[in-house]
């Protein structure tokens, strides 16, 4: 997965590719649209109210995931106490065994954290690799701001092509693509907010994802 983000005094638009949509990374459930674990360079990077859009690979178009406006950056120390429905739960329902809050403080465990059975780690062990890097990222991104369209991704207007990225870091957007990229994400948020259809790889039997809930804990 890569991304592709544009900085000036105000905010930042960032844009990568979601290559596994399974509801883990991003999380879209119980009211609030999380970043916790993958795309560290971001989570590491951004600020209240840059905005972030998701994008599916080439095979699906380059289509729109979701996108979201962060409203609070916290670590995860904070994240572990506060979102404790997103805490995963490997013998739960879908959306459960998907939670991202996989990070308990513990001064026993390697670099301070406790990798709970989860989408990242090896089973019931840690997975030493992905813990480094999700780590990387320092902090979580949590938004109320957001909209999930995950199997049903919409197309992407022509003029937000620029979007799209290939393996790497890129940036810098013209002032004119920002502008228009910012208004239409953000009208999207408004008239289509929350969840609106389930992730690409998601059992078509289970509805568990449109019972999500506002809440926290």
């Amino acid at each position: 997965m890569v991304l592709r983000f544009h900085r000036n005094k105000e905010m930042t638009l960032y844009s990568y590719i979601v290559k596994d949509d399974t509801g883990f990374a991003p999380n879209p459930f119980f009211g609030y649209c999380t970043l916790a674990c993958c795309k560290p360079g971001i989570r590491r990077t951004a600020k209240k109210k840059d905005w972030i859009v998701g994008l599916t690979p080439k095979a699906q178009e380059y289509r729109i995931v979701y996108v979201m406006q962060v409203d609070k950056i916290m670590g995860f120390d904070e994240y572990w106490k506060r979102f404790k429905r997103k805490r995963p739960d490997v013998h739960g329902g879908v959306k459960q065994k998907n939670g991202d809050n996989i990070y308990e403080p513990s001064a026993e465990y390697s670099l301070g954290y406790h990798q709970h059975p989860s989408a990242h780690s090896d089973g019931d062990r840690e997975d030493a690799k992905k813990k480094k890097r999700d780590l990387a990222g320092r902090s979580v991104l949590v938004s109320r701001k957001f909209a999930y369209f995950g199997s049903n991704a919409l197309e992407l207007p022509q003029r937000l092509v620029c979007l799209i990225v290939g393996r790497g870091h890129r940036c810098h957007f013209k002032p004119d693509v920002l502008k228009y990229a910012v208004s239409y994400l953000g009208g999207l948020q408004k008239r289509k907010p929350g969840i609106q259809a389930p992730p690409r790889k998601w059992p078509g039997n289970d509805k568990s994802w449109s019972g999500s809930t506002c809440g926290s804990r």
